[in-house]
């Protein structure tokens, strides 16, 4: 693995200043910086090439669509998928869930039938399925979790009814850090007949996913939480589903024949992809998987489990600090509360000292509900981060409970 101060010179932002002091970010679960090949790739672009792609016969054109395409390519490849058609480019996660949950509703959901998520899932894979159950009249059923915020296998086993539609479940909690052990859960589905989503938001970028060995039905991912640019995403979907699932948005590029009569469908992926998508984004997404498999994502996964257990434990000797989520499966991500502070009063005051934390709920009202909290402080930690910037965090806090006691 690179050293760690090469590292940290290849994102710019890192040697930004906050009120004098030197950014210390720990909000990465939120959004992560982006490595200066990837600033440089959509440069690139937006100055050297920027046409539309798939319609035009000109020499920026070409390449524009050429290099989308190798993007598509590089997702392909970075989640092991069978075929580049099984890759769809969306606005991220959010559009891809809502993709499905249109799609998929539509064609197999009907009344009374079951959606399965589970309590610690983001808004993102709440809200879209209870829409879609509000429309075809179906349930949302919920898988419960225990004290240290992990499913409970037993009760997700009993909730697999033939019912049950979909699973769709995180591969690990924003909120908590939870590692989800989705690959179970997908086998325990497939034995009874249920395709399953995995939302790959907080899962991507830390250590190896291979959809075909985690056999899921779909996969999704925003290309920001892994190095790359906001607006792009990734729906991933086995060619059986895609091909059955009728397409969520109508327009340009995903048609091959318009009449006012009639129109038929593009084939896979372009069946999904209407409009002029953000290929300046995708192309961007390319390079930030690049990147990652330049580093390796094995380095990055050892990287930032040591970053969690050093964290955890410099936390956990501050007096009157409690964690939230104490899976024995986490990704590198601590959430606290401090006894008798509000979550923003030290946010705001941890701000001021340079360190950028998360507070409030991160969109995960549910699991603040089931442990009677409004929200928790946290700090999300990724491989450019530094055991040095865990103390001044450490530091921060202890000033933090100095000023209120």
């Amino acid at each position: 693995m690179k050293d760690i101060s090469e590292i940290r010179s290849d994102f710019p932002i890192l040697a930004t200043k906050v009120y004098g002091k030197p950014l210390v970010y720990l909000d990465n679960g939120a959004t992560t910086q982006k490595p200066l090949s990837v600033i440089n790739a959509v440069n690139e672009v937006l100055t050297g090439y920027n046409a539309n792609i798939h319609r035009g016969v000109h020499a920026i054109s070409d390449r524009a669509s050429e290099e989308y395409e190798k993007a598509r390519e590089k997702v392909r490849g970075f989640i092991n998928a069978g075929k580049r058609e099984e890759v769809i480019f969306t606005s991220g996660t959010t559009g891809s869930i809502n993709a499905v949950a249109f799609s998929f509703g539509e064609r197999f959901v009907h009344r009374g039938d079951e959606i399965l998520i589970s309590c610690l899932e983001h808004h993102s894979n709440i809200v879209p399925w209870q829409m879609m159950c509000e429309r075809k009249g179906a349930r949302l059923k919920i898988i419960p979790i225990n004290d240290k915020g992990e499913v409970i296998i037993e009760e997700y086993l009993k909730l697999l009814s033939r019912q049950v539609k979909l699973v769709a479940v995180t591969q690990a909690s924003n909120a908590l850090g939870t590692v989800v052990p989705v690959k179970k859960m997908i086998e325990s589905a497939h034995s009874a007949g249920i395709p399953v989503l995995v939302d790959g938001a907080q899962g991507i970028k830390h250590g190896v996913t291979n959809v075909a060995d985690m056999d899921c039905d779909f996969y999704v991912y925003s290309g920001h939480k892994i190095y790359g640019p906001t607006g792009i995403g990734v729906l991933y979907g086995k060619e059986k589903w895609l091909t059955e699932l009728p397409p969520y948005q109508g327009g340009g590029d995903m048609v091959e024949n318009v009449t006012f009569e009639k129109t038929t469908f593009n084939v896979l992926p372009f069946k999904f992809e209407a409009g002029t998508t953000n290929f300046p984004g995708a192309i961007g997404l390319g390079a930030a998987l690049d990147y990652v498999l330049s580093v390796g994502r094995e380095n990055i996964r050892y990287r930032e489990q040591e970053l969690l257990e050093y964290a955890t434990q410099r936390l956990s000797s501050i007096p009157g600090l409690r964690i939230y989520g104490d899976s024995a499966s986490k990704i590198s991500t601590v959430s606290f509360l401090l006894e008798g502070i509000h979550q923003y009063d030290t946010g705001m005051i941890l701000d001021k000292l340079g360190i950028a934390v998360r507070t409030g709920t991160h969109c995960a009202q549910p699991v603040m509900e089931r442990f009677g909290i409004s929200g928790t402080v946290r700090a999300s930690m990724c491989f450019y981060n530094t055991r040095e910037e865990i103390d001044i965090l450490g530091t921060g806090i202890e000033k933090v409970i100095s000023m209120f006691s």
